[in-house]
């Protein structure tokens, strides 16, 4: 029957599907290809399978943006084509998408064709999804040989032994393409890959291809051969990862490029985990040791990163040993590395060494490194510093921590430029967790007052968010002791910023007082500086009053705060009338 004898209502779907993908805006292309699975439901599943599928094969052509969003689609397609037992019906369409030139188009289609070849039947394996990585492995264009390299793995497992040796071979070509794009995406997928081969061809097969890969000529490509040593290594027995992998892992750690260096160092503590203690003490502490005095900065920073872990994952017997000879001194040129990023990657790790190495060690060798770093140039690394000081106290305890580390952390509170003070501000309730209510009391609580009158307006706004989480972690009664006097004292001061900030002070910690210490302590003053000179301070009298209504009980809101605000509504200022209605209106929503 012509197509035009076709009953209009039976074509209408597709239809519509063809005008809109004809359409010159990209926007309605794309809301047609998002409506794909409606479209779909509205044809039935052999319509899908007989109309849909071949005219999304036919028409792949169009803008990346539209062929990504069809490729995503695709994935989900299986019960809409009648499910597994049709599946393959998605793979012509998926395969041409996973040739098309876009690099996001062609993983997204990869991705689509990896999740539904495990709703392949084995035979509907064989017959149809093999034939389609065999066809993509040989493509003209490399576009398709490097999408083919992710489609291995998933069926595999599942072939006969026949067709795997097949994989195998298809794999191997890959792997020494003669474009350097191919080689890399073979040498990206070969842990993978080496994850479902059996062993006895992990050993024949896969391994000479990763020593061929992990020498190319390309250092992009010799750089994700050293990911494959890790699920490698993980896979074979120690006897084997010595003689097979370890010659080309100690080549890598000392590859020209940086970049694979750089790879090696950011997977050590994984490869450290795959090949076993003993190989770790034989190898991989000189290979550490090379990669912490590597003349790239980048290099040793991504080393540096790795010390706590490498550290703590060495063998026990032998842990404190390995560390003190033949790591630490390492550490300790480190820590005056002329980079910062190096320095700081170290300062975010180092205290870990603490619990590992115990109390004398610490407090013999680690402290030293700790107050060099509390004063060094860079903010980032004193900052790391004190963020992980609970690591230390626990080791040594608050006394040897207060005299050793606390005036480096005192004079960083008063340093000259603002924004480390800010970070500071930040930093002090967790120090104030860590060493304690009397400790801080002692020493940190003058630094918490006088950063309330600092001249820069958000030092002042930090911290008075510090004090409510001060008074969270300690207390309301600590706070009427310690805290809020100082607070209230501020309201009699002779600059109208600091009044100010005594009234941002009470906004914050009414809620965390509560009513009893807001009421009695707290409101006198506020109501107090309803008569203040200055209009600023006045207004924002009006809205602290709003701000702590919720915590007052009705009888202070009747009696003072109302009769307050009535005040300050027929004030002089068109500022203070203004939020003293505001405050009005507040809190009769509250009450």
């Amino acid at each position: 029957m012509a197509a035009s004898e076709v009953s209009d209502d039976s074509l209408y779907p597709i239809a519509v599907l063809i005008d809109e993908l004809k359409n010159e805006d990209v926007q309605l292309r794309l809301n047609s290809i998002k409506k794909l699975s409606t479209i779909a439901l509205a044809l039935g599943v052999e319509r899908t399978r007989t109309e849909l599928i071949p005219f999304l094969t036919e028409t792949i052509y169009d803008e990346d943006e539209v062929l990504l969003a069809l490729a995503e689609q695709l994935g989900n397609f299986t019960t809409l084509v009648g499910g597994p037992e049709y599946v393959h019906c998605l793979l012509p369409p998926l395969e041409s998408l996973a040739t098309v030139e876009e690099t996001v188009v062609r993983d997204k289609a990869v991705e689509s064709l990896r999740a539904i070849s495990h709703q392949h039947s084995p035979a509907d394996l064989e017959a149809h999804f093999v034939p389609l990585v065999q066809r993509l492995a040989a493509g003209d264009w490399f576009t398709s040989r490097t999408s083919a390299c992710g489609l291995f793995s998933v069926c595999y497992p599942r072939v006969s032994a026949a067709v795997k040796a097949d994989l195998r071979s298809h794999f191997r070509t890959l792997c020494q393409d003669d474009t350097p794009m191919v080689r890399r995406a073979a040498a990206g997928k070969l842990g993978e890959f080496a994850n479902v081969v059996e062993v006895e061809y992990l050993k024949s097969d896969l391994i000479p291809m990763f020593v061929n890969l992990a020498q190319d000529e390309q250092d992009s490509v010799r750089l994700l051969a050293v990911e494959a040593c890790v699920s490698i290594a993980t896979i074979l027995e120690q006897d084997d990862t010595e003689q097979l992998v370890m010659p080309t892992l100690r080549q890598c750690a000392g590859d020209t490029s940086w970049r694979v260096r750089y790879m090696v160092a950011e997977k050590f503590t994984e490869l450290q985990k795959a090949v076993g203690v003993e190989i770790t003490k034989t190898d991989l502490v000189p290979a550490f040791q090379a990669l912490l005095k590597d003349t790239e900065a980048e290099v040793r920073a991504a080393a540096a990163h790795k010390v706590r872990d490498f550290c703590q994952n060495l063998d026990a017997y032998q842990k404190e040993t390995i560390i003190m000879n033949s790591i630490l001194p390492y550490v300790k040129d480190l820590v005056a590395d002329p980079n910062q990023h190096v320095k700081s990657a170290l300062a975010s790790v180092i205290m870990g060494l603490s619990p590992i190495l115990g109390k004398h060690n610490t407090v013999e060798h680690l402290l030293p490194l700790f107050l060099s770093q509390l004063k060094d140039e860079c903010p980032e690394v004193r900052l790391n510093i004190i963020s992980n000081l609970d690591c230390v106290n626990e080791v040594i305890g608050i006394q040897q921590l207060s005299q050793s580390l606390l005036p480096a952390i005192v004079e960083l509170a008063e340093d000259s430029k603002w924004r480390v003070r800010l970070a500071i501000i930040e930093y002090m309730p967790l120090l104030a967790g860590q060493l304690g209510v009397n400790f801080f009391n002692e020493k940190l609580n003058s630094l918490c007052m006088t950063w309330l009158v600092d001249h820069v307006y958000a030092i002042r706004e930090a911290a008075t968010m510090n004090l409510k989480k001060l008074v969270e972690k300690f207390g309301a009664d600590w706070a009427q002791s310690t805290v809020i006097p100082k607070v209230l004292e501020m309201s009699r001061d002779q600059n109208y910023l600091h009044r100010m900030t005594c009234l941002f002070c009470i906004n914050v910690l009414a809620e965390a007082c509560g009513t009893d210490i807001t009421v009695n302590v707290m409101l006198p003053t506020v109501l107090n500086m309803a008569n203040d000179n200055v209009a600023n301070v006045r207004f924002n009298v009006a809205k602290t009053l709003q701000k702590i209504a919720p915590v007052l009980d009705q009888n202070s809101i009747q009696m003072k705060v109302k009769p307050t605000l009535e005040k300050l509504h027929s004030d002089v200022d068109v500022d203070v009338k203004y939020f003293a209605s505001e405050a009005i209106a507040g809190i009769a929503v509250v009450g």
